[in-house]
């Protein structure tokens, strides 16, 4: 019988300078930074991620394009994922707007988004 070992590996991503700040329990290393963004070595990378989403999102609505610039998730696929799962738990709610469709976050994405600035305060 195998043992299985899951170690929580640390994983390169680029963040708005802004969400590094307020999330710095999640970043092991930071690296270079790049115009507005921060290159980190970081920990538990899907919630940070999900962070960052909703983190963009927390002003105001934002389209589709706008939010996947500033989030800063670079693989499209993966900021697809985070952002049906944010859709999908109810965190963040899709509008359609003319011929575009916007991002707003809900009361639950709120509270969960001030549950993890309240820790990193």
């Amino acid at each position: 019988m195998y043992r299985t070992i899951q170690y929580m590996r640390a994983r390169l991503t680029y963040l708005p300078v802004e969400v590094a700040d307020k999330f710095e329990d999640f970043i092991i290393s930071r690296d270079e930074q790049v115009l507005d963004a921060v290159k980190a070595r970081a920990r538990d990378f899907s919630t940070l991620s999900l962070l960052k989403l909703l983190y963009q999102v927390r002003c105001g609505p934002m389209t589709f394009s706008e939010l996947y610039a500033s989030s800063k998730i670079r693989m499209k696929r993966s900021f697809l994922n985070y952002l049906r799962l944010c859709t999908d738990y109810g965190f963040v709610a899709k509008q359609n707007v003319g011929s575009n469709v916007s991002y707003s976050i809900t009361d639950k994405g709120r509270t969960m988004l001030n549950l993890f600035m309240q820790k990193s305060n």
